[in-house]
């Protein structure tokens, strides 16, 4: 009898347990759930393999023509009109530990084994991840400033140049951009960047900007002349007209290396590709790529990578292949076979977003620029490279000038990767420790 009496009081506690407490039970575990999920949020380490872990593999054949249709709403907007957006761009937090002096370029490196897919290469961005500076800032920025006192509006121009006969809009789009350029570097990198009543101050370089008088140390300045100025990127805004196309009408092209903003200013996008001769344009990028531009929002930013080879070390214009003032330049111009120590590779890193106020598409074109014989030390590169190479067509092959440098390259790039083959690198895990674009 006792040991029934034990049983039936142990039930009775239990359920009064279960009915009391199941509600408090639950809510200590949804508690601890979202606390463990923002510390988790405010501790994650923002590493550069971190970042290629949170973005689609952009090398899909189908990626231009899907990323629109999938990720971006269609519009009936009539062409050539905009009405602007309420988006505000969510405020950047500081770069931990930036330094203009220790920070280092992030270590792009965009290609893949073969076989070479043409595709735009599209993948979302992180609006803390828009505008990348590092250790090159003071060479870029001394760069650029040669580069405007001695070629001004061939490589910095908008619309006109004048706000008097300018297209409004395309003056307002790059004073826009000024705008969001001065709002964002202050919160991105504060120990560069300050913002004023009047714009923002570059506290390295002793530059003070004057947004509303559009001025740089009191000197008056096209307003896509003063963004160059702040930012190691190059800048393109295009706009819409009621063609439903897209025209290059605002520009700062310093540091591009194989093309002169005069050649395509005032063009339209498949314009612009095809007058440059782009493989593949017509055929597998173009209707992607318009279908894109149409339905872009300002709330959707995106990046792409890109690569080339040049065989000299100038960043911003590739003397071998001519002149820069000449009207015909060309890989025809190259010295053939030029020595390894000669061989630099170029890495673009480009964004590409709506200003919400004007509707202007921006381009930000970010360079990175090394010596090959630098990026070939770095394990599993050489041979990633090589067979990257050794995949192009013959038209990309024609197009990045691959027959005046091959040669030689190749062989380098294979007896770098032999060397770490000897040394025992484990290439079963170079997904995993240089996923693309790194």
């Amino acid at each position: 009898m006792d040991r029934l009496q034990d049983v039936l009081e142990f039930e009775r506690l239990r359920r009064i347990v279960n009915v009391k407490t199941a509600p408090y039970i639950l809510l200590a575990l949804a508690v601890a759930l979202l606390l463990r999920n923002y510390l988790s949020k405010q501790t994650r380490p923002k590493t550069w393999l971190q970042s290629t872990r949170r973005s689609p593999d952009p090398e899909k054949p189908t990626d231009v023509n899907t990323f629109a249709e999938k990720r971006m709403k269609p519009t009936e907007r009539e062409p050539g009109t905009w009405t602007p957006s309420p988006f505000t761009r969510p405020t950047a937090p500081p770069y931990p530990n930036w330094s203009h002096l220790t920070t280092k370029p992030l270590p792009y490196r965009p290609f893949r084994h073969g076989p070479y897919h043409i595709t735009m290469g599209l993948r979302s961005m992180h609006w803390d991840e828009w505008i990348e500076l590092d250790n090159h800032y003071l060479r870029f920025h001394a760069d650029k400033a040669r580069r405007i006192a001695e070629r001004g509006p061939k490589c910095c121009r908008t619309s006109t140049g004048d706000p008097t006969t300018a297209d409004p809009r395309v003056w307002d789009g790059a004073v826009e951009l000024l705008e969001e350029l001065s709002a964002y570097l202050s919160e991105r990198y504060p120990s560069m960047f300050v913002r004023t009543d009047v714009g923002v101050d570059n506290i390295i370089t002793n530059e003070s900007f004057n947004i509303p008088e559009l001025t740089m140390n009191g000197i008056r300045e096209d307003p896509m002349q003063l963004c160059a100025r702040l930012i190691q990127d190059d800048l393109a805004i295009m706009f819409e007209k009621e063609d439903g196309q897209y025209y290059l009408l605002a520009g700062a092209i310093l540091l591009a290396g194989f093309w002169r903003l005069e050649d395509k200013f005032g063009m339209p996008l498949s314009e612009i590709h095809t007058s440059g001769d782009v493989p593949g344009f017509k055929e597998k990028l173009e209707k992607g790529m318009t279908n894109f531009f149409r339905r872009v929002q300002p709330e959707k930013a995106v990046l792409r990578n890109n690569y080339f080879l040049q065989v000299d070390d100038d960043l911003a214009w590739s003397s071998s292949i001519g002149d820069e003032d000449s009207e015909t330049v060309g890989w025809f111009t190259a010295e053939k076979n030029r020595a390894v120590e000669h061989h630099y590779f170029r890495s673009e890193r480009q964004s590409l977003r709506r200003l919400p106020r004007s509707g202007g598409v921006v381009f930000t074109i970010r360079t990175y620029f090394h010596p090959v014989t630098e990026i070939a030390e770095e394990e599993y590169v050489p041979g990633r490279l090589a067979s990257a190479v050794r995949s192009w067509g013959e038209d990309v092959s024609r197009y990045k000038g691959r027959e005046r440098y091959g040669e030689v390259l190749l062989e380098y790039l294979d007896q770098k990767h032999e060397e770490q083959v000897a040394r025992g690198v484990d290439f079963s895990k170079e997904e995993e420790v240089r996923a693309y674009p790194w």
